[in-house]
């Protein structure tokens, strides 16, 4: 089992051809990732998170110890086979010349195919260089050291003369011998550097260019020479990871060179060859100024040479290896590097950026269709935002190292949060909100003013599903709850039900938002003072009808009255303290309810009763003869009986009251809604 270096996706075989992009492993370094995106270097759990960050975009964290035993393995012919490499046709072998006496075997039969081991897949040769910047120095043409004289020089000089160009070995000898231009051919060359081990290490640099990143104890200014002549034999084909780390090693030196150092090398090799020393430090510091120049111009063209995406990704592995993800700050050759870098991008990060922009209408456009017609736009952003921060990381992480914003992520993270806002805040659009914070979360968390802002973004999100999560399992519990079905009757049954559709009986139904009036009690019955039962009723209705349900037995009353209660009655609740809040005064029976108190009637033997004003310091309750009764402290005949079984949302009533006389120093009804 294996995975897709390139896409991910499963294959049977590690260098086998991945059906899903026709991608096959060609150079050594992709042969050598195939094989440890296989199950023979990696569990199935680590096969998983490589798919996931190759199909992701991410960087794939193989681990360094996995690529090495994988270019060991691919020198074994037999572990190929098995892996799945195409094998190669066979090649016929050749007649013999002369017959020989020897007794041939008889004959094999055929036996059934079997695989032929292929060959091991061509192992890429190291680049070879035939010329590089430090073989046209003036010393490599002329073939002089730092310690020649110049009497030596001009010697020499004649002598190329009659191999060379004439005026090429003119020049050299005169960059050599004027005092005015060998100081620029000395920092060019390799100053401290002893002749023989200087012209050793020139010729090796055509053999193998990279092996002077190995070498130790050279000066730092040789070594730098030796490291930009070397990045010439960077091609199309060179490892992404090495790259990187190749320009960190070239940064790191660069840091490390001094105006001091290089002075006294020079120096040294001037006392030998008799030419005047340097005096003036400011012309060594002026020449190196120019020649860090020169070292990030070879990077530069190293890196020109990649293709668009190993570039990128060259780019971002040694920006984030030298900041540690933006932490610490950058090499100037780092960043000069990137400084160039951006540049460069500017065009297609702007194209990218108008792309965004196009997708963020589109959204907004459609937004009031409805969120799937929104989906579409807000994947084409995922991912055109996604190639755009590709680009743009190796910029991001520079600024932040450098304690800057980079503008152009910065506008961009909030053109795309403006619409995350919108969706939720104009279409509650909840779910796309998330994702597109959590997108700018991702992709924009090096802009430190928007990872701040975004953070913040995220958690009220955040808090605002955990909200709806809760209230969605509240009201699922809040149904099951309220939902109850009885049937009624002893030969001919109905059946009375109650659940978030509303409340039925005998084929009338009534959403539970529609009911305004509920009322219920029960009449217990006797003979000649024995008890023979009692019969309950159950009424509730709209303004227009009402339906009456009489029963018998008590633990459907009492069951059903529960749902009811907790379906309809809390809203009627709530309504009725809402309208006395706002000022209206509601019938109960004979009573009139105010916010502040209740007009009830005095009853006279002779003559009108009297309306009497009381508020609700002055009155108490009570329930007597199937009714609830409110009446005047301080005179008996102020009272007013509301019957339980008659009078619509008595019981309401009752409730409403009786919560607010628990509640001290209470003056109106309407501060139990605070």
């Amino acid at each position: 089992m294996a995975i897709c270096f390139k896409c991910g996706s499963a294959k049977s075989g590690a260098l086998v051809a991945c059906r899903s992009c026709n991608a096959a492993p060609r150079a050594n370094s992709e042969y050598a990732v195939s094989l440890a995106l296989s199950d023979h270097l990696s569990s199935k759990d680590q096969l998983a998170q490589y798919s996931h960050e190759l199909r992701s975009g991410k960087k794939l964290s193989v681990p360094r110890e996995a690529l090495v035993q994988a270019l060991d393995a691919l020198k074994d012919p037999q572990l190929l086979a098995m892996l799945g490499a195409q094998p190669q046709p066979a090649t016929p072998m050749p007649a013999p010349s002369t017959p020989t006496a020897t007794r041939q075997p008889p004959p094999v039969p055929p036996a059934a195919p079997q695989r032929v081991a292929p060959p091991p897949p061509p192992i890429k040769q190291e680049p070879r260089l035939t010329t590089t910047a430090l073989h046209q120095s003036a010393f490599a043409v002329l073939g002089v050291t730092t310690r020649d004289n110049r009497k030596r020089i001009v010697e020499l000089a004649e002598e190329k003369s009659l191999e060379l160009d004439h005026d090429v070995c003119q020049k050299a000898r005169s960059d050599l011998t004027n005092p005015r231009t060998r100081l620029s051919a000395e920092i060019a060359w390799l100053p401290g550097v002893s002749p023989r081990k200087a012209t050793q290490l020139v010729e090796n640099l055509l053999n193998d260019p990279m092996a002077i990143r190995e070498e130790s104890g050279l000066p730092t200014l040789a070594h730098l020479n030796l490291l930009a002549a070397a990045f010439e034999a960077v091609d199309g084909e060179h490892d992404a990871d090495d790259l990187a780390g190749f320009i960190m090693e070239a940064a790191y030196l660069a840091e490390e060179l001094t105006p001091e150092e290089v002075l006294r090398d020079i120096n040294e090799d001037r006392a030998v060859s008799g030419f005047p020393e340097v005096r003036a430090l400011e012309q060594i510091e002026a020449e190196l100024t120019e020649r860090k120049r020169y070292y990030r111009g070879a990077i530069k063209d190293a890196l020109d040479r990649l293709p668009p995406m190993t570039l990128i990704q060259v780019m971002t592995e040694t920006v984030d290896g030298v900041t540690s993800g933006g932490e610490d700050h950058a090499p100037g050759l780092i960043d000069d590097l990137v400084d160039s870098y951006e540049v460069e991008t500017h065009g297609i990060l702007q194209k990218e950026a108008e792309n965004v922009h196009k997708l963020i209408k589109a959204a907004r456009d459609h937004a009031g269709s409805g969120e799937a017609a929104v989906k579409p736009y807000v994947d084409k952003l995922d991912a055109v935002a996604r190639n755009w921060d590709k680009i743009a990381q190796p910029i991001q992480l520079s600024s932040k190292a450098r304690g800057i914003d980079h503008e152009a992520s910065r506008d961009l993270a909030y053109e795309i949060r403006g619409l995350a806002i919108d969706l939720f805040n104009k279409h509650d659009m909840l779910a796309h909100s998330k994702r597109l914070t959590g997108l700018i979360q991702e992709l924009f968390s090096e802009v430190p003013e928007i990872a701040d802002r975004v953070e913040e973004d995220a958690d009220a999100l955040a808090d605002i599903f955990q909200q709806r999560k809760q209230a969605a399992s509240r009201k699922d519990e809040w149904a099951r709850e309220i939902t109850y079905r009885a049937e009624i009757g002893v030969m001919f049954k109905d059946a009375l039900s109650i659940s978030p559709d509303g409340v039925s009986w005998k084929g009338q139904n009534f959403p539970l938002d529609s009911i305004t009036r509920v009322r219920w009690g029960g009449v217990s019955h006797s003979v000649n003072g024995i008890p023979t039962g009692t019969t309950y009723t159950i009424a509730f209705g709209n303004r227009n009808s009402e339906a009456v349900v009489d029963l018998k037995k008590q633990d459907i009353y009492t069951t059903f009255i529960d749902k009811l209660w907790r379906a309809v009655c809390v809203r009627l609740l709530a309504e009725i303290l809402e309208a006395l809040k706002a000022g209206r005064d509601l019938h109960f029976g004979d009573a009139l309810l105010h916010d502040d108190g209740i007009t009830l009637v005095r009853r006279k033997f002779l003559g009108s009763n009297e309306k009497v004003r009381c508020s609700w310091g002055q009155v108490h309750v009570w329930s007597a003869d199937g009714s609830f009764c409110i009446g005047a402290k301080d005179d008996k005949k102020v009272n007013a009986g509301i019957s339980y079984i008659h009078g619509a949302n008595t019981h309401i009533l009752e409730q409403a009251i009786r919560m607010a006389f628990k509640k001290p120093g209470m003056r109106r009804l309407s501060d139990l809604l605070q």
